[in-house]
């Protein structure tokens, strides 16, 4: 998992089977300071996070796991919308 800010959203009106009703949003991982920590990612939200929200995201086995099918064309899910977190030394803690 890591931690990112929803920077975007993704419309497709063409998708893989599976992937109906689905929101994606573009995610630009960040540190623990708020500053970008690698290349941005589409990930599938079913939790309605919004532009410019800190979340939490899963890759890999584990995102797809949470559709129900290992089937699903999926890389990375928002699993969680931070509401504060508290690491010592760094100077951003709030989503």
């Amino acid at each position: 998992m890591f931690l990112g800010k929803v920077i975007g959203s993704v419309w497709a009106t063409q998708k893989e089977s599976g992937m109906e009703n689905l929101k994606l949003m573009v995610v630009q991982p960040v540190d623990w300071n708020g500053r970008d920590n690698g290349q941005t990612v589409i990930a599938a939200d079913r939790i309605g996070a919004g532009i410019g929200e800190q979340v939490i995201v899963s890759r890999g086995t584990p995102a797809r796991i949470l559709f129900g099918s290992n089937s699903v064309p999926i890389d990375a899910a928002i699993v969680g919308i931070v509401d504060s977190f508290e690491v010592p030394g760094a100077t951003e803690g709030e989503g």
